[in-house]
C-alpha cells in the first residue's frame, strides 16, 4: 500500500495524540503506521496493547467508511482483540471490511512489525451512525476533517 500519508476523513484528537499516520482508505480497505516512542510503551518497553488495540479499531472504522467518506460514521458494537507477539518499531495495521448492511459493518485488522511479523489480530463490529445522543438530549455531529495534513 502507500508510502505517503493522507489525511483522516474525520478528527480524533486522541488518534492524533498517537501519532497514528493513515496510508490508504479505499474499496473496503484501510493501513495505519505508527512509529512506535517511549509514551507507546508498557513496562516490557515494546508496544503497550491499548496502542494495538486502537490501530486495528481504527484501521477497521476507516475499512468501514471506506466505501462511503462522505456518509455516516462509526461507532464500535464489539471487538475481539487476539495478540501473538510482543510489537516494536514502525507498526503497520491492516484494516478490511469483510461485510455491511445498511446499519452494520463486519470487519477485521491486524498489526505487523517492521519485519512483517504478525503482531495482533481482531475482528469488530460497527454501526454506521450520523450522530450521536449526548447530554441534555443534544446530537453530537461527526467532526469531519476538512483541514490538510501537513
Amino acid at each position: 500500500m502507500s508510502k505517503t500519508k493522507i489525511p483522516f476523513p474525520v478528527r480524533v484528537p486522541f488518534v492524533e495524540q498517537l501519532g497514528l499516520e493513515l496510508h490508504a482508505c479505499a474499496g473496503g480497505a484501510s493501513e495505519l503506521r505508527v512509529d512506535l516512542n517511549d509514551a507507546h510503551m508498557n513496562s516490557w518497553e515494546v508496544a503497550h496493547g491499548g496502542v494495538l488495540m486502537t490501530m486495528m479499531d481504527v484501521a477497521m472504522a476507516i475499512a468501514a467508511r471506506s466505501m462511503n467518506l462522505d456518509g455516516p460514521g462509526v461507532a464500535t458494537i464489539e471487538m475481539k482483540s487476539s495478540f501473538m507477539r510482543p510489537a516494536e518499531g514502525e507498526l503497520r495495521a491492516l484494516g478490511k471490511l469483510l461485510h455491511r448492511t445498511s446499519t452494520m459493518a463486519f470487519c477485521e485488522a491486524s498489526v505487523f512489525d517492521a519485519d512483517g511479523h504478525l503482531c495482533a489480530h481482531a475482528t469488530g463490529t460497527f454501526k454506521y451512525v450520523r450522530a450521536l445522543p449526548a447530554k441534555g438530549r443534544q446530537l453530537k455531529p461527526l467532526q469531519r476533517n476538512d483541514q490538510e495534513n501537513p
